[in-house]
């Protein structure tokens, strides 16, 4: 008894029991894994609730606006600074980066103003002058504290008690925060063509000084620069681009006819373009070979030689060419083997691509349900994003004492502004405020922020995971009405992708989300391994930093597996309506049987695909490469006037290869479903009268086995 007996027989020789009233997916079905269904629903629901609290408690603005030293918004409507938009810095040489400006706090006095300084001034200057040059205080104090006008004030006193700057400097808004308005003269550093600056403690200094307190902001704002003439490059080229996408898809939908009838050409000329390739290397390598004998020198072996730094030096040597035209030789003889030996598999994997292709073009509305998949996906990260950004924003402000003496016991100790002038803090450390530092607070649901971040990330794991999966189980119950039908495409259910999208809605949301569920945990896992890899990069302990790879690795050779066994699990779901663990058993034990099947058919089609996909945005890339560089006379006068044409084309680029990918993920489901279903066909039917195939002539000719029984038309 040959293999393929085996699979539609024992190993003893008897039946298989299996209906024999089996005629294709199942329509009487019942609801599977309804426990779970019933815990999906109430963690929805849950998730819901999270988002109404953290929508409660949250307050978008925190990121939006920034916040001055009292907790208050920048530019606020219907508050005092409703019209002071952007963040000023008392010292802005105390500040490390504008990384920390924008993300932390600066320990230094911020006040909202309306504008950032335009010129150099010291308090110390303003103040001595501000009887004859009343105009200088008067532009002076619009950036101190608000109420503050008192110019006989000492200055050690106003410096101490930080109510006004000690000197400002000329700036522009950057994020809405005033930054030092640097530019290069002569290849020397700036500020307002000024090299040097007074620092109002009675010192000049270098603009080089701001360098740090102001680290990359010059390369930020090119960046910054960039991004306009990028977003001006979209706005006038968004057509051709939809354009260009467009013809991507329509390449991709007649890439996948072709398929039908190019299928095997394209797999045979790359495989005998690759024995060619590999023969012209034996034959070179021996040449080489050949033509060093008799040379000085050649006859030695690599062991003579050493390591060398300078590998032509390996080139010089005979044992070098024989080396390679060996392993190539038997690269050339496994790969002949191997098309011997698995010819019929190969075969039969080329003939289910083609039927592939058929069946898509009799369900040609599968092409665009991975629509749906995009919009599901889409409004779970919007959902997942929002419900973050209002967890991160919830809290009351904090306060935190923030001394200019290091030795000060009461340092970054919360506080309490209203009453902050009322205690000893400020004799005993003088020159200390009380700042806003952060949102946070004390109240249970403050204390468990982190948790409730994760618990957000878990669900939006599990979530997007559904969708996937739910795409899968609907298009895979749609080609397997096809493969069933007896006669196609007569027999094809009417509305065949409505249908099986409805059979999976009603009777396998459990079982869906038992497999997303599974696939979830492990994805969250992988989240904290790189999470705890990031924290401990900077440590020196070996041990630790090989455990952690050693599990990444783990999880994500585990993640790619439950990925292949949910795949091949919601086929047959699809298929019989069983629920999820039992049809995870019975696809991969139906795998198993056919495993040389699966490994071919798998690498056949991962090759026609990528080279598809490969065709399309290469293809597209090309025409729009002509295109916008004015290489086409007809349309010359059409291209728009871009700063970079890069911007256009490589959004073309990548966005064609995403619709052949959309349109290709449709055709991999396609053929793997049909694999499944022919793996079935084998193994129930046996091609008599009572029994017969439901599979093409095509592929019961590749197999060779009884006559297929005649179907009527």
């Amino acid at each position: 008894m040959d293999r393929d007996e085996e699979n539609y027989y024992g190993k003893h020789g008897e039946p298989r029991k299996f209906d024999p009233k089996f005629r294709g997916p199942i329509h009487n079905r019942h609801c599977t894994d309804i426990i779970c269904c019933v815990i999906f629903i109430v963690v929805i629901l849950g998730y819901i609730a999270l988002g109404v609290v953290a929508w409660v408690h949250g307050d978008p603005r925190k990121v939006i606006y920034p916040t001055d030293s009292y907790g208050q918004f920048c530019g606020q409507s219907n508050t005092l600074n409703e019209n002071k938009t952007i963040l000023f810095y008392f010292n802005i040489l105390k500040c490390a980066s504008p990384i920390v400006l924008i993300n932390l706090q600066c320990p230094t006095t911020q006040l909202c103003v309306s504008k950032c300084p335009d010129r150099f001034a010291t308090y110390i200057d303003v103040q001595a002058s501000y009887r004859y040059r009343p105009d200088q205080w008067n532009y002076f104090r619009q950036f101190c504290k608000p109420g503050f006008n008192n110019p006989r004030k000492s200055v050690a006193q106003v410096l101490r008690d930080e109510d006004c700057p000690s000197m400002i400097i000329p700036s522009r808004p950057f994020l809405k925060r005033c930054f030092p308005d640097f530019s290069t003269k002569n290849g020397v550093l700036t500020v307002a063509n000024q090299t040097t600056f007074k620092d109002g403690r009675g010192k000049t200094r270098n603009v080089t000084d701001l360098r740090e307190a102001a680290n990359g902001i010059n390369n930020v704002l090119d960046a910054r620069s960039v991004g306009m003439k990028i977003f001006e490059d979209y706005a006038i080229s968004w057509y051709w681009i939809l354009i260009g996408l467009f013809i991507a898809m329509i390449l991709s939908l007649l890439f996948l006819v072709l398929l039908r009838f190019t299928a095997g050409v394209l797999f045979w000329i790359f495989i005998f373009g690759v024995i060619g390739i590999i023969g012209y290397g034996i034959w070179h390598c021996y040449w080489e070979y050949d033509h060093l004998k008799g040379i000085p020198g050649s006859d030695l072996t690599v062991y003579d030689i050493g390591f060398q730094t300078d590998f032509k030096v390996y080139l010089q040597l005979r044992q070098t060419w024989l080396a390679f035209m060996i392993i190539l030789c038997g690269v050339e003889v496994i790969i002949i083997l191997m098309l011997i030996f698995l010819r019929n598999r190969i075969r039969i994997a080329i003939a289910l691509l083609k039927e592939g292709s058929r069946a898509i073009g009799y369900i040609m509305s599968t092409l665009f349900y991975p629509i749906v998949t995009f919009l599901l996906i889409a409004i779970c990260i919007s959902y997942w994003a929002v419900t973050a950004v209002f967890l991160a924003t919830s809290g009351e402000p904090v306060y935190k004492v923030m001394a200019n003496q290091t030795l000060c016991k009461y340092a970054n100790l919360t506080c309490d502004p209203e009453t902050f002038n009322t205690t000893n803090v400020t004799k005993l450390c003088p020159g200390a405020q009380c700042t806003f530092a952060f949102y946070g607070g004390e109240s249970l649901y403050h204390k468990y922020i982190f948790i409730f971040q994760l618990a957000n990330a878990f669900v939006f794991l599990w979530l997007v995971n559904f969708a996937i999966a739910l795409g899968q189980c609907t298009l895979a119950g749609a080609f397997a009405s096809y493969y069933w039908a007896y006669r196609k495409p007569a027999d094809i259910p009417l509305w065949p992708l409505f249908s099986s999208f409805g059979r999976a809605i009603r009777y396998h949301t459990g079982s869906l989300a038992f497999g997303a569920l599974i696939l979830a945990i492990v994805q969250l896992i992988r989240v904290i391994l790189e999470y705890l890899d990031h924290k401990l990069k900077g440590t020196q302990n070996s041990f630790t930093r090989f455990l952690l790879c050693c599990l990444k690795c783990c999880f994500w050779c585990l993640e790619k597996f439950l990925k292949f066994i949910n795949r091949n699990a919601y086929i047959m779901i699809a298929i019989y309506g069983k629920n999820f663990c039992t049809s995870a058993k019975e696809a991969f034990f139906l795998l198993m049987r056919n495993v040389v099947r699966v490994a071919v058919l798998d690498k056949v089609t991962d090759f026609l695909l990528f080279l598809g996909k490969i065709l399309v945005a290469g293809g597209v890339g090309v025409l729009a490469f002509f295109f916008f560089t004015q290489r086409i006379p007809v349309f010359a006068q059409e291209v728009p006037m871009l700063n970079y044409y890069w911007v256009p084309l490589l959004t073309v680029i990548i966005g064609s290869y995403l619709v052949a990918h959309g349109f290709f993920s449709v055709y991999a489901m396609c053929v793997d479903t049909l694999f499944l279903c022919f793996c079935e066909d084998l193994e129930r039917n046996d091609g008599s009268t009572a029994k017969p195939y439901f599979m093409s002539a095509s592929l019961h000719r590749i197999l060779g086995k009884k006559k297929l029984s005649p179907k009527k038309a």
